[in-house]
């Protein structure tokens, strides 16, 4: 046909405009393209040469960005404007279809309307960006002359009596509509903005946020394209494929999304429940969550039903499709005589019904829907989890200000456990916010439902009604397997713990499980609880495949159902178009129902999370600061200032301000004036934790200005109450307690419970306050610290506290002394911090610390102790017994006036100076402290980088350079690590893993084919130019139905058995990987447990074992399933069309690069998110620990800012991981669209395929669009899950030691060794082939039953040479020969079963003390009593309930330190052996119990061989022989009287210096 803008036709005057120029339809159309080629001409020059040349030059940063009022509703028009603009395009393209020769008025200014409106936007972005409004002139003018052009079209239209049925007319109509409004749009941005036609245009700044360069975050700012396509995470995501996202790259939180704003808004919400009438009334939480947060929820199910709706749209329109494919062979003269031609202006007008008749039309119409329905669905997802971390933040807020208010007996009576508080935040939280993502589910599911059933019954009648009550009946099983799983998940925990706790006592006490030959023993034990925490998994394996076969089945189940009623009742089978849609909305329902058993269960657990929340929000606080003070006025207003800070927030002042007087701590006052008498005083005090009781009674007493006080008195008597009492931590139920004006600001306070926080020694010191270095040197001096300090990795910018290094008691009460000391306030209340100290460290302290440092200060010093000898420098003294005061004044006063309680505390005085002269006999606690420490890091520094070396080896294996970062950072799928996994789940296994799972897809497709050509059979039109794929002779109806119930069985039974397949796998590959790694790191040598950190090992036992248990096999089945529908559907596509393959390639090609971006991102954006979380989770178990401190220190603001950093940090990192998730869903979404539309087009146009067939491939295309993402997501989180079992691979690579030896256990004699003669020749040990030897060139005889100590300076090699004894340590010159046989020879099980040693640490295991003393079982009662007997113990044993079998807590706590060294020894005697070595054994316990230890080895060990390596060297005085060694070497052997004989002997040095 020849091209004419108006036509060609004969009779058919077109360019006539005899009856007036507006009365032609031609002109009016070609009037309608002057706006659209104005604005063209006008703007292209603007935005080619304008912002060309600018954006080029500089990149616009965000702070320019301004949107212009009505900013949203012009992007909502003009996508609405381009959708009507499509729909008039193709109106016009179908008629002109009608027409017998071309009329390009049709449709051409349509298509120019359409780039017009396209440009128009563009135009306004830039315009928007550079806050340039006055350019804007130009769209007015365009919207003006369109509005025009529109309006007289429509007229014409009115003129000529053109109807509503017609679908030109509504096209106009609507367009006239959009024009008008976004000419309104632009006249009130000249209003607003007074940019043009006033003589002072406004000056806008951009909102606040956007000037602030620290927030990423830019989502609530962005145009709507950006917002619905997450354009704006294009730079964050591609960039992270060159460098790693970092905190500081993903910035803060825009100031509306922060947890202090939305802890506002909640408290608001809940606060303004109580009202005047009823103050006490317990407001709702689910009424404050709604107010606060329903808004954004009720958007988001706006959203979420526009989608659901759309979502109907894809089975409707190929059932359209397929339908009129049917039509396409009829000639078209035929259908256009068929229906009356409406015709206006010399052209055909058409009706909707027509336009939709059109296959090409609705295949696009399909496509649009689809890229909606996506839009939607996606905008619903972000804003249901924007709004979920919101009220997560303001929840956590919420909390953290109750824990600071916190009654203290709260803590105290056990009401309120630390434990609780963590499952609020951790769990809790977490459960309200998760239901909020899922809440709009509650509602969009019943219409979803309600809907696909109608459809199904308009398309198929009963049959459908059948096939849908299948999936609504089973769903009730859904429901039933979820909570099982809950509960199985739950007991499964309860194994794993008991499996981690012997785990940890394993590797805590690994080298006696060595020296004694017990690996296996212990090894069996964690082997056991093992296979019960197994057990559990296997039940959720099973239970888990079953929810996945249901998932996986229900769609068969219910189609099968159907298509048997269908034919029962109707003896027919459905057309083509029906069957092939009810197929696709089969597929819609199953989500909505599958998901419905989830949400359920959330909602339940929300319920009682909410119920948790409120009783914690409900519990008692601490009393009002206001009766702290005798001068009422002052004291209200300081308790205003700090208590009433979030009242009196200024709601009219922008947030900005608000947060920083939420941060600002209240300041100290200055010191008072030392005329002020008391500082502190109490009247007639009566206090109680609690309970009605009260625990301090009649309390009378001062505390004096610029003085020491301190108080004194039995254990129990309620000294720490007493303090706690004047703090006002304690409940008051009658009294006073009165702070002079200055002071209550200005309290430090040392717990008798040691506190530290997650951070450096120096910021648990100076504990917010500014740096000085003159007075933190004076601290750390004064609490004897600097030593510690100096062992520590980095000095005092080590890490402590409960992430950190443990730290023994006594230096962390120093620590919190320090903090004390250094804080510049006037008061000071120490409770009893010499507790945990020895006497050197104490009396230091007193003198340097107390006396000196603080009382030279002139502070007031109030001091609870129990060392009397301290009392001589008090200035004060209150003297308590039974929560009451006996007596209060000077020491002088107390001699005077109290007699019998001076006396009292002499005759304690005294018995304190005995026990003094015992603690200076022996060595310093803190010495053995520091050695403690020191072992900690021993030889640590050789493989102080594991942890980092595991994390860089990926890089290095690719990176050649530092210049190569672009490609280090390829997410690259670790397939031996994969492959590693799979095997260990066994090759069989993996062999029906993968048979079954293609088994099962191939089934699939030929129900799906069958069904096919099935319904195509029935079909009138079977095919269009080619007929070879129509089926020549189908059975009948019954045979074909017997041939689909069978395949539907064996697809039923396939995915049964493939969804146990790949579970039981995961299983099998888990119980093998925890079974090696126990056996390898149990057999492993010691020097491994030295150089790797006991947290790496546990961490692989936890949470790597923990995701290699629960979280590849689902995410492996998820990978594999959606992986093999996407391939099956591509390929019955191109079977049927083989033209798709050409799209197919860019589509791959698009695909390919969006999943390579999005997994390196998404790796790192998870890694934030956990990396993030931790720190908030301490953060708020430290402050509940901690809360007495917090509180007497006034840090309450600093500890409040800190949680709300961290609370956003964790969400910033949360929002970004959540927003890069919707970036990855709309691409593939948009690129499963373009699948669609490709596999419509292939159809439409190829014209080569049978009904049912292309039905077929456009269900295919649709639901294989659904899995697209998932296909990214999981291979993302299978590369983040293998990260678990690469860690595991690398210590399974550990070599064992050697325990076979080359002399057979067999050859070795029963009694061996019977005399314990021990000769060492030439001995040199070294700990590793790449270190120096710790020991050389030794050598030494020890007769048989002779008493031997080894000694030498610390680091001489004593324990080396105790170790080599058991050949724990390489040997690699020279041997040592017990009883004629060389040790390395022999079997190491054999050798370490036949010696005995005690170590310097006591270790028990939790269990019985029979298990203690004979793992083994091997020895009877008598022989174990025996024993106790020996070592002391026999009437403490017989004491306990249960006597041999009474109970050992976790490390013996339940035992003193002396009392499990006891244990030892006496473990050491029931195992009867002629050698007998002690290292450092008596180093931890005191003197009287070191005696025992003596006695017991000179008398019971008579006979024995016993070797002593003394760390304290009196030990040895008496011994026959004395090894003294110096770097390795043997310098001295004699025995110790000789050698004393020497005045120059190494061993007399020793002995005078004590050492």
């Amino acid at each position: 046909m020849a091209l004419s803008f108006c036509g060609s036709e004969e009779g058919n005057n077109a360019y006539s405009v005899m009856q007036g120029v507006l009365n032609n339809g031609c002109f009016v159309d070609a009037l309608n393209l002057v706006p659209h080629v104005f604005l063209l001409f006008i703007t292209f020059p603007i935005l080619f040469i304008g912002w060309g040349s600018q954006s080029s030059k500089v990149q616009i940063h965000h702070n320019t960005w301004l949107h212009f009022p009505g900013h949203n509703l012009r992007w909502i028009l003009t996508f609405s404007l381009l959708f009507v603009h499509v729909c008039e395009f193709a109106e016009g393209v179908v008629s002109n279809q009608m027409m017998k020769t071309n009329h390009l008025h049709l449709f051409v200014p349509a298509f120019m309307g359409f780039v017009a409106a396209t440009t128009s936007v563009v135009y306004y972005h830039n315009i928007e960006t550079s806050n340039f409004p006055k350019l804007l002139l130009v769209l007015l003018n365009y919207w003006v002359l369109a509005f025009i052009t529109k309006t007289i079209k429509l007229w014409k239209f009115v003129e000529y009596e053109v109807s509503v049925k017609q679908l030109r007319f509504c096209i106009t109509t609507l367009l006239v509509l959009l024009y008008g409004l976004l000419m309104a749009v632009e006249v009130n941005v000249i209003r607003v903005r007074k940019y043009v036609f006033f003589s002072s245009p406004q000056k806008v700044k951009p909102p606040e946020d956007l000037q602030d360069l620290g927030v990423r975050f830019l989502q609530p700012f962005v145009n709507l394209l950006s917002k619905a396509t997450y354009w704006w995470m294009n730079p964050l995501i591609m960039g992270a494929h060159k460098r790693p996202i970092e905190l500081k790259k993903i910035g803060k939180l825009p100031i509306a999304m922060r947890a202090l704003t939305n802890y506002l808004r909640l408290k608001d919400a809940y606060e303004d429940q109580r009202t005047a009438e009823d103050p006490d009334r317990s407001p709702s939480i689910w009424r404050s969550m709604y107010r606060a947060f329903g808004g954004p929820i009720l958007l988001s199910s706006t959203f979420r039903y526009l989608a659901d709706l759309l979502g109907f749209a894809g089975p409707l329109c190929i059932s359209g499709i397929v339908a009129h494919l049917d039509n396409g062979s009829i000639p078209e003269t035929n259908r256009t005589q068929s229906q009356p031609q409406e015709r206006y202006f010399g052209v055909h007008f058409m009706s909707t019904y027509e336009l939709l008749q059109n296959t090409s039309v609705l295949a696009v119409l399909l496509f649009l829907a689809l890229v909606l329905q996506r839009t939607f669905l996606q905008a619903s997802y972000y804003v249901t989890i924007e709004t979920g971390i919101n009220l997560r933040g303001a929840l956590l807020a919420m909390i953290y200000n109750k824990i600071l208010r916190l009654s203290t007996s709260n803590m105290s009576m056990g009401e309120m456990t630390l434990g609780q508080i963590n499952n609020l935040v951790a769990i809790e939280t977490n459960q309200l916010m998760w239901f909020l993502f899922l809440c709009p589910n509650l509602w969009a599911m019943p219409v979803q439902i309600v809907m696909g059933v109608f459809l199904l019954h308009y398309l198929l009648g009963v049959g459908a009604i059948v096939g849908a009550l299948v999936i609504i009946l089973l769903t009730p099983i859904q429901y039933f397997i979820a909570t099982k799983l809950a509960d199985t998940q739950k007991s499964s925990l309860e194994h794993s713990t008991d499996r981690l706790k012997k785990t940890s006592e394993i590797l805590k006490g690994i080298k006696l499980l060595k020296l004694y030959a017990w690996e296996n023993i212990f090894s069996d034990s964690v082997e056991d609880t093992r296979g019960k925490e197994l057990t559990c998994l296997k039940t959720f394996a099973f239970y888990t495949s079953m929810s996945i076969f249901m998932n996986a089945a229900i769609p068969i189940a219910a189609v099968l159902a159907t298509f048997v009623t269908q034919h029962i009742y109707y003896k027919t089978v459905p057309k083509p178009f029906e069957a092939f849609a009810a197929l696709a909305l089969f597929h819609i329902l199953v989500t909505p129902l599958f998901l419905l058993s989830t949400v359920v269960r959330f909602a339940v657990k929300a319920l009682v999370s909410v119920q948790k929340l409120g009783e914690f929000l409900q519990s008692d606080e601490i009393g009002d600061d206001s009766w702290r003070n005798g001068d009422l006025l002052v004291n209200l207003e300081a308790g205003k200032k700090h208590y009433g800070m979030t009242k009196a927030i200024n709601r009219k002042q922008p947030l900005r301000y608000q947060m920083d007087n939420y941060q600002q701590p209240t300041r100290r006052l200055l010191r008072p004036t030392e005329t002020e008498e008391a500082a502190v005083k109490v009247t007639n005090g009566f206090f109680t934790w609690g309970s009605n009781l009260s625990t301090l009674s009649d309390i009378n007493i001062r505390i004096p200005t610029g003085q020491l006080t301190m108080i004194v008195g039995q254990v129990g008597c309620g000294k720490s109450s007493l303090l706690l009492a004047m703090l006002g931590e304690m409940q008051t139920i009658e009294g006073r307690v009165y702070w002079s004006n200055k002071n209550r600001y200005s309290v430090a306070y040392a717990a008798q419970k040691s506190w530290l926080l997650n951070a450096t020694v120096e910021e648990n010191i100076t504990f917010g306050s500014p740096f000085s270095k003159q007075r933190y040197k004076a601290v750390i001096d004064a609490c004897s610290l600097q030593p510690d300090i100096d062992l520590l990795p980095f000095g005092d910018q080590t890490e402590i506290g409960e992430r950190g290094i443990n730290l023994s008691g006594g230096q962390r009460q120093r620590i919190c002394v320090g903090r004390a000391l250094y804080q510049n306030t006037n008061i000071v209340f120490l409770d009893d911090p010499f507790s945990a100290l020895d006497i050197h460290l104490s009396d230091h302290l007193m003198q340097e610390g107390i006396l000196k440092f603080l009382q030279d200060d002139k502070r007031t010093v109030v001091l609870v102790t129990h060392k009397l000898q301290y009392l001589i420098h008090a200035d004060w003294i209150i003297a308590m017994k039974e929560g009451t005061v006996l007596r209060e004044g000077t020491l002088k006063d107390i001699q005077t006036h109290d007699v019998e309680l001076y006396d009292h505390w002499k005759t304690l005085m005294n018995r304190q100076d005995q026990e003094l002269e015992k603690d200076i006999q022996q060595e310093s606690l803190t010495l053995l402290e520091r050695k403690t420490l020191r072992r900690a890091f021993y030889s640590r520094d050789a493989k102080n980088q594991l942890d980092d070396d595991e994390e860089e080896e990926e890089e290095e294996e690719e990176e050649d350079d530092n210049m190569s970062t672009t490609t280090s950072r390829g997410a690259k799928i670790p397939w031996k690590v994969c492959w590693c996994y799979l095997s260990s789940g066994g090759c069989l296994m993996v062999f029906m893993m993968v048979s079954t799972k293609l088994l099962k897809h191939l089934v699939i497709v030929a129900i799906d084919c069958w069904l096919a050509l099935w319904t195509s059979s029935k079909s009138s039109k079977v095919c269009i130019n080619e007929t070879w794929l129509a089926p020549p002779e189908m059975p009948n109806d019954w045979q074909c139905l017997q041939v689909f119930i069978a395949l539907c069985a064996a697809g039923i039974t396939l995915c049964l058995v493939t969804s146990l397949t790949v579970e039981f796998l995961g299983l099998s590959a888990a119980t093998s990987l925890h079974h090696n790694l126990l056996n390898k790191i149990i057999h492993a040598p010691l020097r491994f447990f030295d150089v790797t950190p006991l947290g790496q090992i546990l961490n692989r036992f936890s949470a790597d074992t923990n995701i290699i248990d629960q979280h590849i096999p689902p995410t492996l089945e998820s990978l594999t399933r959606s992986s093999l529908l996407v391939l099956s559907a591509i390929c019955v596509i191109s079977t049927i069309t083989p033209i798709f393959l050409a799209a197919l390639v860019p589509l791959a090609v698009a695909f390919y690069f969006i999943q390579k971006y999005f997994r390196v991102a998404s790796k790192d954006l998870q890694d934030l998110d956990d990396s993030t979380q931790l720190p908030l989770l301490c953060h708020f178990s430290e402050t509940a620990e901690g809360l007495t401190t917090i509180r007497a220190f006034r840090h309450e603001a600093r500890f409040k800012q800190r949680m709300l950093e961290l609370t956003d940090t964790n969400n910033t990192a949360y929002l970004f991981l959540s927003a890069a998730n919707r970036w990855l869903e709309v691409r593939t979404d948009y690129l499963g669209a373009v699948i669609v539309l490709s596999a419509a087009g292939a159809a439409i146009w190829t014209k080569t395929c049978s009904l049912g067939l292309a039905g077929l491939g456009l269900t295919y295309a649709l639901t294989a669009t659904n899995y697209l993402n998932w296909v990214v997501r999981n291979l993302a989180d299978l590369e983040v899950q293998m990260a678990a079992v690469k860690k595991v691979n690398s210590f399974l690579s550990t070599e064992s030691e050697n325990y076979d030896g080359s002399m057979d256990s067999a050859q070795v004699p029963e009694n061996w060794p019977q005399d314990g003669e021990i000769k060492i020749q030439d001995l040199c040990v070294r700990y590793d082939p790449m270190l120096k030897p710790v020991l050389k060139h030794v050598n030494a005889y020890i007769k048989p039953g002779q008493k031997v100590g080894i000694c030498g300076r610390t680091g001489s090699g004593k324990s080396s040479l105790s170790l080599a004894f058991f050949n724990m340590v390489d040997m690699f010159e020279g041997k040592i020969i017990i009883d004629g046989i060389d040790i390395c020879k022999l079997p190491l099980q054999t050798l370490r079963s036949r010696l005995s040693i005690i170590l310097q640490d006591p270790v028990l295991f939790s269990g019985s003390i029979r298990f203690n003393l004979d793992p083994e079982k091997m020895c009877t009662d008598d022989r174990l009593w025996e024993a106790l007997e020996i070592a002391q113990l026999k009437n403490m044993v017989k004491a306990l309930p249960g006597g041999l079998d009474a109970v050992v807590t976790e490390g013996g706590e339940n035992f003193s330190v002396g009392q499990r060294q006891l244990f030892c020894l006496a473990r050491a005697f029931v195992r009867k052996s002629s050698i007998f070595i002690m290292d450092e054994a008596t180093a931890s316990i005191d003197m009287a119990t070191e005696n025992i230890l003596q006695k017991v080895v000179m008398t019971a060990f008579a006979d024995r061989t016993v070797v002593t390596i003394a760390h304290r060297v009196s030990s040895i005085l008496d011994a026959e022989q004395v090894l003294v060694l110096s770097s390795g070497i043997l310098v001295e052997n004699d025995s110790a009287l000789s050698l004393l004989g020497q005045e120059e002997s190494l061993f007399s040095v020793l002995v005078r210096t004590h050492k």
